[in-house]
């Protein structure tokens, strides 16, 4: 990287840093206004308590901030992100573990909840882990409301997911998308926590993490790419010139990786977002579908046959959300080969639908990185900038994913 880029990048670094000062003054600015009665959308707020009584209705319409879309759009179209950043994990922080979709055993989280304290985070578990619903964790009110009510706590400063499986959707017309604006902290999971990730990223604004649920396996790789997306690493103390924190510029995070497959050649840079891609479709034409306009979409699956794969990317493309983006990263795509059958072709392998779905657009595009449904996953940061390079075959969180806490 020459000097020139060098410098843009602290500049929009710097730029950043100021835009969320501001944003949390004008925060607790509207909620004392809110407080006193005259808060614009304060008649939208729901509490925990009102969402537990209100069984499993489903609201017509999602809560979320109308002055933070038209904030997003409008430095959108100055090329910057205008997404809210969650405070940085550091040692003591407090990880709320919490179950919005299907269940899980306590014997699956053993392994990351140790891993976690040796880490020195504390741990909270919700009570939608222990209990069981048909194929969700408990009824959509209790998982919605234990969502709001982590939000809300001040003592919880990430909810990690437990796992995903299936109920996300179902939920999101009880979640108050302005209330988790108002309390940001880091939100992470994958698979059918994508639903989740992608509406919070853009009703509330709110960076949001597709990364290791739970139940996951925490292997180095995985830990090293946790850590270095969410915690305090570029917070330092320097008594050889004060007493005081100081802040270095934010360090890219770069994957790379000579076995990923270009499908596509180029550069492209654009706000990253995407997820799992049989959630990603499911949610089209909802208010809570994917934004994909001058976007770097990431996408991933597991079990679907080639032409399910075919059939969901070209309802993307029907839909213009292929068309609109400034890249494509395909995950491995596991357990994605169809079933054979000895002496018959009965189908196009992957990378032919792949290749057949993604090369027409013309914009650069890979297949291969280590996201989601795989054992060593990286964490990626819906809602910030990066880049992708499929002639070098790499891959780089330009910004500064979380906000820097003393």
């Amino acid at each position: 990287m020459n000097i020139a880029n060098s410098i843009d990048y602290y500049l929009v670094d710097v730029f950043f840093s100021v835009f969320h000062i501001l944003k949390l003054i004008r925060m607790k600015r509207r909620k004392f206004l809110g407080a006193c009665g005259i808060g614009l959308g304060a008649g939208i707020m729901s509490s925990a308590n009102s969402l537990a009584k209100a069984d499993n209705k489903v609201e017509s319409s999602p809560k979320f901030s109308a002055e933070a879309v038209l904030a997003s759009e409008e430095l959108h179209a100055k090329g910057f992100t205008a997404s809210l950043l969650p405070p940085a994990l550091k040692k003591g922080s407090t990880i709320g573990i919490t179950a919005p979709a299907s269940g899980v055993d306590n014997g699956e989280l053993q392994e990351g909840i140790s891993l976690l304290k040796a880490s020195g985070f504390n741990i909270v578990i919700g009570n939608t882990i222990t209990r069981k619903y048909g194929y969700l964790s408990a009824p959509d009110a209790e998982r919605a409301s234990e969502f709001m009510e982590f939000i809300e706590r001040k003592d919880i400063d990430c909810i990690l997911c437990a796992r995903g499986g299936y109920g996300v959707m179902r939920i999101l017309p009880m979640l108050d998308f302005s209330m988790i604006q108002q309390n940001p902290k880091i939100i992470i999971g994958y698979s059918d926590i994508t639903a989740l990730l992608v509406a919070i990223n853009r009703l509330s604004n709110l960076v949001t993490f597709h990364g290791p649920v739970a139940s996951s396996t925490f292997d180095p790789f995985t830990v090293d790419y946790f850590n270095k997306t969410l915690c305090s690493n570029q917070l330092i103390q320097n008594d050889a010139i004060s007493k005081e924190n100081v802040i270095i510029p934010f360090a890219p995070i770069t994957y790379s990786d000579s076995k990923i497959i270009t499908l596509n050649s180029g550069v492209a840079r654009g706000t990253l977002t995407g997820g799992n891609l049989s959630m990603i479709v499911s949610t089209l034409g909802t208010p809570y579908e994917i934004d994909t306009k001058n976007a770097l979409l990431f996408l991933e699956d597991i079990a679907e046959e080639p032409y399910k794969i075919d059939r969901m990317l070209t309802q993307l493309w029907l839909a213009g959300k292929l068309q609109q983006c400034a890249g494509i990263v395909l995950g491995q795509f596991k357990n994605c080969e169809a079933q054979r059958i000895a002496g018959f072709e009965v189908s196009f392998s992957l990378i032919q639908v792949l290749e057949s779905r993604i090369k027409s657009l013309g914009i650069p595009a890979v297949y291969g990185l280590p996201i989601g449904h795989v054992k060593s996953k990286m964490t990626l940061p819906l809602g910030v900038n990066a880049e992708l390079n499929s002639v070098d075959k790499t891959f780089t969180i330009l910004e500064r994913p979380v906000m820097l806490t003393s």
